[in-house]
C-alpha cells in the first residue's frame, strides 16, 4: 500500500522529528535520510523503527508517493528513502580516547566531530551543556554515517574518562609539546584520555578548564579554528601518540 495523503500520520511524525529537538527527545527517535546514510546504518547493525521509500524506486520500505516523501524530507525532490531510528546513548563516556564537546551550538560541527572521531578511532563522543543535538538532521548528515558508528553519551566534565586535556586558544603548551614534555603524566595508567573542546566563539568556560588535567593549544596563524577543525587536528595528534607500540 502506498502513502498518498499529505495528512498521513506517519509523515506528520517525520516532519516533527526533523524540525523539533523536543519531539526527538520526547520520543527518543530521529530521522536519517538518503541511501548512503541508511546504508551506513545497515552496515553498523541499526534496525530502523520504520523505513520509507519513494514509490517506484525499488528501494525497501513503506512506499510513499515521491512528492509527499520529498515534502516530509529535508533533502527535497531528490529524496528516495528515509528511516526513523531509536536514539542510542551510552550510560557513561568511555575510553580509551573520548571527545567532550561543551557549548558547541552548531549541529554541523557536532556531526563533523563525529565523523573525525570515527576516522581516528575515538571510542566515544560526550556531549556537555549547550551542545547541539547529535541526532538533528544537520548533525546526522554532517556525520556522514558516523552517528551510527561512534557511541554517544551525555556527561559532565567530572565524569570524563582518563586524563582530561582541554583545548584552549593560546593557553598552555602546544599540543605536541605537551606530549613530548610530560609523557608520563599525560598518559594515565589505563592509557585513556579525553579531549575537551568548546565553541569557536566562547571556548571552554573557566570552570570546565579548571577540571582538566592539562591545558594545551593548537598553534595557528589565524585567529581561531572552528570546533570540528580543532577536534580533528587534536584527534590526529592524540590517536597517533596513543597507538600501541
Amino acid at each position: 500500500m502506498t502513502i498518498t495523503s499529505h495528512h498521513n500520520q506517519k509523515l506528520k511524525e517525520i516532519r516533527k522529528l526533523r524540525q523539533r529537538r523536543r519531539w526527538r527527545e520526547r520520543s527518543g527517535s530521529f530521522v536519517a535520510e538518503g541511501e548512503d546514510l541508511l546504508g551506513s546504518a545497515d552496515a553498523s547493525g541499526w534496525i530502523p523503527i520504520e523505513r520509507y521509500a519513494a514509490a517506484g524506486s525499488g528501494l525497501p520500505g513503506i512506499e510513499v508517493e515521491p512528492g509527499l516523501l520529498a515534502s516530509a524530507s529535508g533533502l527535497g525532490s531528490g529524496t528516495r528513502t528515509l528511516a526513523v531510528y531509536e536514539e542510542r546513548w551510552a550510560h557513561a563516556p568511555a575510553g580509551p580516547l573520548c571527545v567532550y564537546l561543551h557549548g558547541v551550538h552548531d549541529p554541523g560541527n557536532v556531526g563533523a566531530v563525529l565523523r573525525s572521531a570515527a576516522a581516528f578511532g575515538a571510542s566515544c563522543v560526550a556531549l556537555g551543556p549547550g551542545s547541539a543535538d547529535p541526532y538533528s538532521p544537520k548533525a546526522v548528515r554532517a556525520s556522514m554515517g558516523a552517528v551510527f558508528a561512534v557511541p554517544l553519551a551525555r556527561a559532565a566534565p567530572g565524569d570524563l574518562p582518563g586524563t582530561r586535556i582541554a583545548l584552549v586558544a593560546r593557553a598552555g603548551p602546544a599540543l605536541d609539546v605537551l606530549w613530548r614534555s610530560t609523557p608520563v603524566s599525560v598518559m594515565s595508567s589505563a592509557k585513556e584520555a579525553t579531549l575537551l573542546v568548546g565553541s569557536e566563539r566562547d571556548g571552554l568556560p573557566d570552570e570546565v578548564v579548571a577540571q582538566a588535567d592539562h591545558v594545551a593549544h593548537i598553534p595557528i596563524a589565524a585567529e581561531s579554528l572552528n570546533a570540528a577543525m580543532a577536534a580533528t587536528i587534536a584527534l590526529y595528534e592524540l590517536s597517533r601518540r596513543m597507538a600501541p607500540e
